[in-house]
């Protein structure tokens, strides 16, 4: 029996936690009651739970030397054929190391989940390969994902392909690595403050977050339900296409995924944007920590589309530097709650539960909660003070107030079709040196999110655009469009990717 009855030790020990007083007569009482619902999670454990399907056959892989991998940008080599034929046939793609691909070994950045090896494949792997691509691998990502820098992998930082010595971004560091260097022709990123769209900046590629629950985030490692988000990065903005339209749509398994339109995503890509009218934010330029070079160059780009015949005017969302407040407020006791005390699952969800990966993660991080990274300790530190001090009531008004920064977003979207400011303040920060102090290593994780966590707040589509290139570092601009229009995103990036050669600006 698997399911043991508890002692009169433990009982005791959970009522004085709890604040009961309970006498000896008491806890033997509870005792006795607790054995009917006891019997029903031995019947559980009995039964046989359904599985997300495996359908094409693999083998682990493995992790490549560093003479393989100069930019310590992979977890795990392999190849995982799909269709035979399909939309993405010819492509090969890296899998973000936080989403499960069955057969091989994920670690979500951490060494307390080193060892885990799935036995389902996430949604959107599935559909990769029913589309006829290749899953080339796990790209390495940040420690639980809770870091926009590449440095908090126990994997060791990822680096830059533009400078060795400068960060990618995070945390979908890998991905956007490997799609910058060439060694796979698209990725999927997860973004939850900017994950996708910091490291596409920063290396040069394109990162689409798409609207809240347009694509299932079935199978993937969650850090707060309300914020989190998979999505495509690549090279071209027809490859971002092409890849969302096998990814999207509602899965059966994802109640995140309400009213979800998806679109021909592809169809979009006509390189005109005559009469398009674009906003450009003044509340995302000239932040406290902005370089005036990635500021110059995103009006710039933002002045290309005029010349393009779209209408570029100012539109004010002074709400818009609240947005990072309000993401801390729900990011910092949800991620508390749900990935580390929940042992990234939780409770009240009515979808599907990976239970391997959160007992995996449960007997990890609970016996080695030393090996968390700085990023993680901070948040739950702050997080569990939080809600023992105010029991949850700024979560809440942070949940709330999220309404009403969407509501200005929106607001700004009866007067222009797209939103642009920078996608992130600076260029590639230095990584840290392995000495670097506590307070510094979070600095290089947490600096660069100003811009982009809103979007993670309101769940409206934001896509990183390379813009130019200063001291030889790339610049990203962001464009945010409307909940579920995506396809004004991609005909906009796509027409500026079409005229003007980003490398040279």
């Amino acid at each position: 029996m698997i399911v043991k009855p508890p002692t009169a030790e433990e009982l005791e020990h959970i009522a004085l936690q709890f604040g009961l007083d309970l006498t000896p007569e008491d806890v033997a009482s509870f005792q006795g009651l607790m054995a009917g619902p006891l019997a029903s999670y031995q019947r559980l454990q009995e039964m046989v739970e359904p599985r997300l399907p495996v359908k094409y056959p693999r083998t682990p892989g493995y992790r490549p030397e560093r003479s393989e991998d100069p930019l310590n940008a992979w977890t795990r080599k392999t190849s995982i054929k799909g269709a035979a034929g399909g939309p993405l046939a010819g492509k090969r793609v890296a899998i973000k190391d936080n989403i499960c691909v069955a057969g091989v070994p994920m670690m979500n950045g951490t060494s307390v989940l080193e060892g885990y090896v799935p036995d389902v494949d996430a949604t959107l792997v599935t559909r990769i390969l029913d589309a006829g691509g290749e899953i080339a691998g796990k790209a390495d990502c940040e420690s639980l994902c809770f870091s926009g820098g590449s440095h908090t992998t126990d994997n060791g930082p990822v680096l830059n392909p533009h400078d060795h010595s400068r960060t990618t971004g995070g945390s979908s560091a890998g991905s956007a690595a490997l799609v910058a260097a060439g060694e796979v022709d698209m990725a999927i990123g997860g973004d939850q403050g900017g994950s996708i769209r910091i490291p596409a900046a920063w290396c040069g590629i394109y990162g689409l977050k798409p609207t809240h629950g347009l694509v299932p985030y079935t199978g993937a490692f969650p850090i707060e339900t309300t914020l989190d988000h998979l999505g495509p990065m690549a090279r071209s903005t027809a490859d971002i296409a092409l890849l969302l339209e096998v990814i999207a749509g509602e899965d059966g398994f994802d109640p995140r995924q309400y009213r979800v339109d998806p679109q021909a995503y592809t169809k979009a890509l006509t390189g005109e944007v005559k009469g398009l009218r674009i906003g450009i934010v003044p509340e995302g330029f000239g932040l406290p920590n902005a370089e005036p070079d990635v500021d110059a160059l995103v009006m710039q780009a933002a002045a290309r589309f005029e010349a393009l015949g779209a209408v570029v005017s100012t539109v004010s969302v002074p709400m818009h530097l609240d947005g990072v407040h309000i993401w801390n407020g729900i990011s910092i006791e949800g991620a508390t709650e749900l990935m580390l005390k929940g042992n990234g699952f939780g409770t009240n969800w009515k979808g599907y539960y990976n239970v391997g990966l959160m007992d995996a993660f449960a007997r990890g991080w609970r016996s080695r909660a030393n090996d968390l990274s700085e990023t993680a300790k901070l948040v739950l530190l702050t997080g569990e003070y939080m809600h023992r001090h105010y029991h949850g009531r700024f979560y809440a008004k942070a949940q709330n107030l999220a309404l009403k920064l969407k509501a200005a977003y929106d607001a700004a979207f009866a007067q222009v079709d797209l939103l642009v400011m920078p996608t992130v303040p600076m260029k590639a920060t230095p990584i840290p040196a392995p000495d670097a102090s506590r307070e510094e290593y979070i600095a290089r994780a947490l600096e660069m999110v100003v811009n982009t966590s809103g979007f993670d707040v309101t769940g409206h589509p934001a896509l990183s655009v390379p813009c130019g290139m200063s001291a030889g570092l790339p610049v990203g601009m962001m464009l945010i469009a409307k909940s579920f229009d995506e396809c004004t995103l991609l005909r906009a990036a796509h027409a500026l990717e079409q005229r003007y050669d980003w490398t040279k600006a």
